[in-house]
């Protein structure tokens, strides 16, 4: 159904040009839209024609038509036979309003083809259907992006990139929920991944700083694997959330191992921890400990520049790991205990996100 904005647009256009008022109602005889008063109208006699067979009639100085889609009455338009050819304008204003009707329903339906297409609900047969049926192309370089807009205070996520963002003929904006929206962009042959981080980015300042990330999956070449695209930003997302927090944008190539720990049963993750810390919670570590085991990591295992970088005796450091290792069995400056501490830290990371958002 085409919005009463719309419908008020339309019928204030025409009025400006012909002089003439307008009303729109709703089968049931309810007024939507009008440019005149609304009590000028005998209600009894809407009712009385849409019982009728007519498509158009004249009723006590006003012109009546029905204004069907699909041989169903949508609307019913009322024309004050005061001004201009009220017949003429009635007219106009059908063809103007079941145009729009149109355009509105393949935009519905190009909507509900790409929510089915990302969630895997249709057969293969009859995605490439539906995409000719639809003009759309099936051979078409496409990304999916996911942008999630944290702001409480900003309901309209959707409208805002709808009505900001310069998309593409091609590119498909759709919405989750008042919070989500989901991107499917089509791409030139020659994109690069700085260019679709430029994208990210362009999308990114279309909101407060901080209060939105995005999380986009890997280009695909065929219509079909577009819900893989979607799949891989929707990980992108989740593990962006857990182990990247800085980020503000997170690209599924570049989620590396965070990717395989978040797909790790929680019993399979406890049983490793427990084998690792011995069931000690490395949470319990102090913030100096934990200072200094990521400045370690940070610094790929170097003790001069870790030290340097915290303003510590190299002696001190050295210390701390030793006192580490003596609680942990492991020696952060042999490279597999390194790893294995690291995965560790992250695990518990991935546990705690996973506790947090089951309650």
């Amino acid at each position: 159904m085409v919005s009463n904005q719309i419908l008020q647009s339309v019928i204030d256009g025409i009025k400006n040009i012909t002089k003439t008022n307008l009303w729109i109602l709703d089968p049931e005889g309810s007024l939507l839209v009008t440019t005149g008063a609304p009590d000028a109208l005998r209600y009894e006699n809407v009712s009385a024609f849409v019982g009728s067979a007519a498509d158009s009639q004249e009723i006590q100085g006003f012109q009546f038509f029905k204004v069907s889609d699909s041989e169903v009455t949508e609307y019913i338009l009322v024309v004050d036979s005061e001004g201009a050819d009220a017949y003429v304008v009635g007219r106009m204003a059908v063809f103007q309003i079941q145009n729009l009707m149109v355009a509105y329903r393949e935009q519905f339906d190009k909507d509900n083809f790409i929510k089915n297409l990302l969630l895997d609900n249709m057969l293969l047969v009859d995605i490439y259907n539906r995409a000719k049926k639809l003009h759309i192309r099936t051979d078409a370089r496409r990304i999916v992006m996911i942008l999630e807009n944290s702001d409480e205070r900003d309901f309209k996520a959707l409208e805002k990139i709808k009505n900001s963002y310069d998309c593409k003929d091609m590119d498909f904006i759709t919405a989750v929920d008042e919070k989500e929206v989901i991107i499917v962009k089509e791409l030139p042959e020659e994109d690069s991944r700085e260019q679709i981080e430029e994208c990210a980015q362009t999308l990114l300042a279309l909101f407060p700083e901080g209060k939105a990330i995005l999380s986009y999956g890997t280009a695909v070449r065929e219509i079909k694997d577009v819900s893989r695209s979607y799949k891989e930003a929707r990980m992108a997302l989740d593990v962006g959330k857990i182990f990247f927090e800085e980020r503000k944008i997170i690209a599924y190539s570049s989620l590396g191992i965070g990717r395989l720990i978040y797909q790790l049963p929680i019993p399979l993750c406890k049983m490793f921890i427990k084998e690792i810390f011995d069931g000690r919670n490395p949470d319990e570590f102090d913030d100096e400990t934990l200072t200094t085991i990521n400045k370690f990591f940070e610094n790929n295992l170097n003790v001069s520049e870790t030290s340097r970088q915290l303003y510590i005796h190299r002696n001190t450091l050295v210390y701390r790991l030793d006192k580490l290792e003596k609680t942990t069995g492991l020696d952060l400056r042999v490279f597999e205990d390194a790893i294995t501490f690291r995965i560790a830290l992250m695990v518990v990371k991935y546990m705690k996100y996973m506790e947090s958002y089951e309650y």
